[in-house]
Protein backbone atom coordinates (compact mmCIF):
# COMPACT_ATOMS: atom_id res chain seq x y z
CA UNK A 1 0.00 0.00 0.00
CA UNK A 2 1.87 3.67 -0.74
CA UNK A 3 2.30 5.99 1.81
CA UNK A 4 0.14 8.61 2.34
CA UNK A 5 2.66 11.75 2.25
CA UNK A 6 -0.26 13.68 4.38
CA UNK A 7 0.15 11.03 6.96
CA UNK A 8 2.24 11.44 10.64
CA UNK A 9 3.46 8.31 12.58
CA UNK A 10 0.70 7.33 15.10
CA UNK A 11 -1.92 9.60 12.77
CA UNK A 12 -5.17 8.12 12.68
CA UNK A 13 -6.15 9.92 9.60
CA UNK A 14 -8.37 13.13 8.74
CA UNK A 15 -11.38 13.36 10.88
CA UNK A 16 -14.80 15.48 9.92
CA UNK A 17 -17.90 16.34 11.74
CA UNK A 18 -20.77 15.12 9.33
CA UNK A 19 -24.14 16.41 9.56
CA UNK A 20 -25.12 14.02 12.48
CA UNK A 21 -22.36 15.61 14.64
CA UNK A 22 -21.03 12.05 14.81
CA UNK A 23 -16.93 12.24 14.35
CA UNK A 24 -15.88 10.52 11.36
CA UNK A 25 -12.88 9.25 8.99
CA UNK A 26 -13.17 11.12 5.67
CA UNK A 27 -12.35 7.87 4.24
CA UNK A 28 -15.85 6.70 5.85
CA UNK A 29 -17.66 9.49 4.01
CA UNK A 30 -16.24 9.17 0.48
CA UNK A 31 -14.03 5.69 0.66
CA UNK A 32 -13.50 5.90 -2.92
CA UNK A 33 -11.90 8.92 -3.72
CA UNK A 34 -8.23 9.48 -4.12
CA UNK A 35 -8.06 13.52 -3.56
CA UNK A 36 -4.33 14.02 -4.24
CA UNK A 37 -5.25 12.26 -7.38
CA UNK A 38 -8.10 14.36 -8.07
CA UNK A 39 -5.55 17.73 -7.63
CA UNK A 40 -2.73 15.90 -9.95
CA UNK A 41 -5.38 15.18 -12.81
CA UNK A 42 -6.63 18.46 -12.31
CA UNK A 43 -2.74 20.23 -13.11
CA UNK A 44 -3.12 21.17 -9.40
CA UNK A 45 -0.31 20.81 -6.71
CA UNK A 46 -1.19 18.71 -3.93
CA UNK A 47 -0.84 20.50 -0.61
CA UNK A 48 -2.31 19.95 2.45
CA UNK A 49 -4.73 23.16 2.54
CA UNK A 50 -6.11 21.98 -0.94
CA UNK A 51 -6.33 17.85 0.11
CA UNK A 52 -8.20 18.81 3.52
CA UNK A 53 -10.13 21.82 1.66
CA UNK A 54 -11.79 19.16 -1.26
CA UNK A 55 -12.09 16.59 1.62
CA UNK A 56 -14.55 18.83 3.56
CA UNK A 57 -16.49 19.65 0.42
CA UNK A 58 -17.43 16.29 -0.15
CA UNK A 59 -18.01 15.14 3.42
CA UNK A 60 -20.15 18.41 3.32
CA UNK A 61 -21.96 19.03 0.39
CA UNK A 62 -23.56 22.69 -0.30
CA UNK A 63 -21.52 24.12 2.92
CA UNK A 64 -20.66 27.66 3.08
CA UNK A 65 -16.87 28.84 3.15
CA UNK A 66 -17.21 29.06 7.31
CA UNK A 67 -18.31 25.96 7.86
CA UNK A 68 -15.62 24.35 5.51
CA UNK A 69 -12.94 26.41 7.12
CA UNK A 70 -14.27 24.68 10.69
CA UNK A 71 -13.88 21.62 9.30
CA UNK A 72 -10.85 21.86 7.59
CA UNK A 73 -9.23 23.43 11.05
CA UNK A 74 -10.44 20.02 12.97
CA UNK A 75 -7.61 18.73 10.60
CA UNK A 76 -5.01 21.49 10.17
CA UNK A 77 -5.73 23.65 12.96
CA UNK A 78 -2.67 25.79 11.78
CA UNK A 79 -4.45 26.89 8.21
CA UNK A 80 -5.68 30.62 7.60
CA UNK A 81 -8.55 31.76 6.24
CA UNK A 82 -6.78 32.61 3.54
CA UNK A 83 -5.48 29.33 2.56
CA UNK A 84 -9.19 28.22 2.52
CA UNK A 85 -10.23 30.66 0.25
CA UNK A 86 -7.35 30.26 -1.80
CA UNK A 87 -8.15 26.67 -1.87
CA UNK A 88 -11.80 27.20 -2.50
CA UNK A 89 -10.53 29.36 -5.48
CA UNK A 90 -8.36 27.04 -7.45
CA UNK A 91 -10.83 23.81 -6.84
CA UNK A 92 -13.55 25.82 -8.60
CA UNK A 93 -11.36 27.11 -10.95
CA UNK A 94 -10.30 23.54 -11.95
CA UNK A 95 -13.58 21.85 -12.09
CA UNK A 96 -12.77 19.90 -8.97
CA UNK A 97 -15.89 21.65 -6.74
CA UNK A 98 -18.50 23.91 -7.59
CA UNK A 99 -20.18 27.47 -6.56
CA UNK A 100 -23.28 27.78 -6.18
CA UNK A 101 -24.91 30.92 -4.92
CA UNK A 102 -28.62 31.01 -4.33
CA UNK A 103 -30.30 35.18 -3.89
CA UNK A 104 -29.54 36.38 -0.50
CA UNK A 105 -27.16 33.12 0.47
CA UNK A 106 -23.95 33.32 0.80
CA UNK A 107 -21.32 31.44 -1.71
CA UNK A 108 -21.49 27.71 -1.13
CA UNK A 109 -19.45 24.62 -2.53
CA UNK A 110 -20.94 21.16 -3.25
CA UNK A 111 -18.63 18.33 -5.25
CA UNK A 112 -20.80 16.94 -7.54
CA UNK A 113 -19.47 19.07 -10.55
CA UNK A 114 -19.98 17.63 -14.69
CA UNK A 115 -23.25 16.91 -14.33
CA UNK A 116 -26.38 18.72 -15.59
CA UNK A 117 -28.55 19.12 -12.03
CA UNK A 118 -30.22 22.20 -10.22
CA UNK A 119 -31.22 22.42 -6.61
CA UNK A 120 -34.08 23.62 -4.57
CA UNK A 121 -33.56 25.96 -1.55
CA UNK A 122 -35.85 26.36 1.79
CA UNK A 123 -37.28 29.53 1.63
CA UNK A 124 -37.43 29.65 5.49
CA UNK A 125 -34.02 27.49 7.23
CA UNK A 126 -32.02 27.86 3.99
CA UNK A 127 -31.91 24.00 3.51
CA UNK A 128 -30.19 23.39 0.21
CA UNK A 129 -30.52 20.20 -1.57
CA UNK A 130 -29.78 19.04 -5.04
CA UNK A 131 -32.39 18.35 -7.73
CA UNK A 132 -31.75 16.22 -10.93
CA UNK A 133 -32.57 17.95 -14.36
CA UNK A 134 -35.87 16.75 -15.64
CA UNK A 135 -33.88 16.99 -19.67
CA UNK A 136 -30.48 15.27 -18.55
CA UNK A 137 -28.03 17.13 -20.78
CA UNK A 138 -27.34 20.71 -20.98
CA UNK A 139 -28.63 23.32 -21.15
CA UNK A 140 -31.48 22.00 -20.06
CA UNK A 141 -33.82 25.04 -21.35
CA UNK A 142 -34.33 27.24 -24.87
CA UNK A 143 -33.52 30.72 -24.37
CA UNK A 144 -36.76 32.41 -26.17
CA UNK A 145 -33.97 34.86 -27.83
CA UNK A 146 -29.87 33.49 -27.30
CA UNK A 147 -28.81 37.09 -28.58
CA UNK A 148 -26.09 35.02 -30.17
CA UNK A 149 -25.11 33.51 -27.44
CA UNK A 150 -23.50 29.79 -27.57
CA UNK A 151 -25.43 29.13 -24.47
CA UNK A 152 -24.21 25.49 -22.68
CA UNK A 153 -25.50 25.89 -19.58
CA UNK A 154 -28.79 27.22 -17.21
CA UNK A 155 -28.64 27.66 -13.65
CA UNK A 156 -32.05 26.31 -12.09
CA UNK A 157 -33.13 27.13 -8.44
CA UNK A 158 -36.47 25.74 -7.29
CA UNK A 159 -37.14 27.84 -3.87
CA UNK A 160 -40.17 26.63 -1.95
CA UNK A 161 -40.25 25.22 1.48
CA UNK A 162 -38.34 21.85 3.04
CA UNK A 163 -40.21 19.14 4.66
CA UNK A 164 -39.41 19.87 8.33
CA UNK A 165 -40.24 23.90 7.94
CA UNK A 166 -43.65 22.93 5.60
CA UNK A 167 -44.68 20.59 9.02
CA UNK A 168 -43.81 23.25 11.41
CA UNK A 169 -45.74 26.27 9.52
CA UNK A 170 -49.33 23.75 9.25
CA UNK A 171 -48.92 23.16 12.38
CA UNK A 172 -48.65 26.42 13.63
CA UNK A 173 -51.54 27.76 11.49
CA UNK A 174 -53.77 25.00 13.25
Amino acid sequence: MPRDPFRRRGDVGPIFLTHSRKLTRLRDVAPTMDFPQLLRGAALRVTRPRVAVLGAVYAHPHADTESIIGAVRRELPEVSHQAVYDALRALTAAGLVRRIQPSGSVARYESRVRDNHHHVVCRSCGRIADVDCAVGEAPCLTASDDQGFVIDEAEVIYWGHCPACSTASNSRSL
